[in-house]
């Protein structure tokens, strides 16, 4: 059900900007979502075709960009992706001891408009 909210601010977002550039469609919009953000595509394009009904976003496309996670270990520094799911531990020297690096984002990044 969160998706709801974040579709609602992607709407709100796109139609303030197209405002501001005086286009009369939004023809695309694109949205960098992180592996580990916990929103479903599939979901906010659900909402989207509802909540853009009768606007200028009627229509348009999301196109969405994963961001795959990336991890770094506070022990030895290495940046790297995690081989699986449940055990994030650093390949170069084993700690447990890391952060997030990316994988966490979801922001509009651009969107196309007539």
């Amino acid at each position: 059900m969160h998706e709801l909210a974040v579709t609602e601010n992607i709407v709100s977002i796109a139609l303030a900007k197209a405002a501001e550039a005086q286009a009369s469609k939004i023809i695309q919009i694109n949205v960098v979502i992180g592996e580990l953000s916990g929103f479903v595509p599939d979901s906010i394009e659900f909402y989207f075709e509802f909540l853009g009904k009768d606007t200028i976003a009627q229509g348009a496309v999301l196109r969405f960009e994963s961001v795959p996670t990336q991890l770094r270990c506070r022990d030895c520094g290495a940046v790297f992706r995690p081989q699986e799911e449940t055990l994030w531990s650093c390949p170069k020297c084993r700690s447990r001891s890391v952060e997030i690096s990316r994988g966490r984002e979801f922001y509009v990044e651009s969107m196309e408009v007539e």
